[in-house]
C-alpha cells in the first residue's frame, strides 16, 4: 500500500507564509505527477497547484505569483511554499500523486488533508 502524509498547515496571520510538505511511502516502484488541493467549506475541491515527475509547474491563477510547488524525485516528497496568504486561502489542504507500485498499475492516491487557516 501507499501512504501521503502532508505536514505543515497552520493558522497564519494575512501576509504570512506556510510551507506545506507530503511524503509518500509504501512498495513504490514510481511516482508520477503530483499535488496539492483545497477544499474550502460548502465548496468543491480545486487544484492549487501540479508538478510533473520532469519538473513542470502548473498553478491555479488564484495562487500565481504567491505559491511555489517542488519535488523531491530521490525521497518521493512535494512541497507547496506558500507566500503573501489571504483569507481566501483559507481550507484543507490535500497531496495528491499517481503512483506505481511493484507489480501493479498506476493508481491516483490522496493524502489526508492538513488545515490551512488565514486569520488576523
Amino acid at each position: 500500500q501507499v501512504q501521503l502524509v502532508e505536514s505543515g498547515g497552520g493558522l497564519v496571520q494575512p501576509g504570512g507564509s506556510l510551507r506545506l510538505s507530503c511524503a509518500a511511502s509504501g512498495s513504490i516502484f514510481s511516482v508520477g505527477g503530483m499535488g496539492w488541493y483545497r477544499q474550502a467549506p460548502g465548496n468543491q475541491r480545486e487544484s492549487v497547484a501540479g508538478i510533473t515527475s520532469d519538473g513542470s509547474t502548473n498553478y491555479a491563477d488564484s495562487v500565481k505569483g504567491r505559491f511555489t510547488i517542488s519535488r523531491d524525485n530521490v525521497k518521493n516528497t512535494v512541497t507547496l511554499q506558500m507566500n503573501n496568504l489571504k483569507p481566501e486561502d483559507t481550507a484543507v489542504y490535500y497531496c495528491n500523486a499517481n503512483v506505481r507500485m511493484h507489480g501493479y498499475s498506476w493508481r491516483e492516491y490522496w493524502g489526508q488533508g492538513t488545515q490551512v487557516t488565514v486569520s488576523s
